[in-house]
């Protein structure tokens, strides 16, 4: 199962390094951003307390949109090229490569974790690890916002870098649940251009 892990990732990295330039061009800015989630995310923003983790960063845009909110926030994501960009275009930030389940931070030390999208590429039988390490970094009380693509069942889909999965929101909660987070909202979107979208807002479970 871990080398089989391993190798996702690996597709993951590969595919999104050799088309860091273009997913940064169409999606590496705010502007590309639906109003609503800017909302969402500002309101999620408002409800932390102490350091933030942008999980899958990309370019850096939503970690320094967190910044600008008055969060201490720093980014983390798997492609070197997106980690360069970030750096380069938010020097006053702090941006490292690398995965999601094994994560560079103290037990509780989090106020919070952004995963916008970033687990999308993770199949199924993988995305609990991610989440259980979310778990164990945010401090009890903290936040989880995650963003995905909303669907009727847990499937595969072509996405443009590639595998992609969509979850239904009462599905991917359960997991949230399991992985020790309780949920607080979930929102989903449709629309003409673009794929259903899910968000789930959670707390990390347990006594402050």
């Amino acid at each position: 199962m871990e080398n089989s892990s391993a190798t996702r990732r690996d597709v993951v990295r590969k595919s999104y390094s050799a088309r860091s330039q273009e997913y940064t061009d169409l999606f590496g800015s705010m502007d590309s951003t639906h109003v609503s989630d800017r909302a969402l995310v500002t309101s999620w923003a408002a409800t932390l307390t102490g350091p933030v983790l942008d999980a899958g960063c990309g370019p850096g845009q939503w970690t320094d949109f967190l910044a600008q909110s008055g969060l201490a926030v720093s980014g983390i994501d798997l492609v070197p090229e997106f980690v360069e960009r970030a750096r380069t275009r938010y020097p006053d930030l702090s941006f490292e490569v690398g995965g999601f389940e094994a994560l560079d931070a103290k037990t509780n030390s989090l106020g919070g974790v952004l995963s916008w999208y970033s687990l999308i590429h993770h199949h199924p039988q993988d995305i609990e690890a991610p989440l259980a390490e979310f778990a164990r970094v945010i401090r009890p009380g903290g936040g989880l916002l995650v963003g995905f693509f909303e669907g009727t069942t847990v499937e595969p889909f072509d996405h443009a870098a590639t595998t992609g999965y969509r979850w239904p929101v009462t599905e991917l909660a359960e997991v949230l649940v399991t992985a020790g987070f309780d949920v607080i909202e979930t929102h989903t979107r449709t629309g003409s251009g673009y794929r259903p979208h899910g968000a789930i807002t959670a707390s990390r479970r347990g006594v402050e």
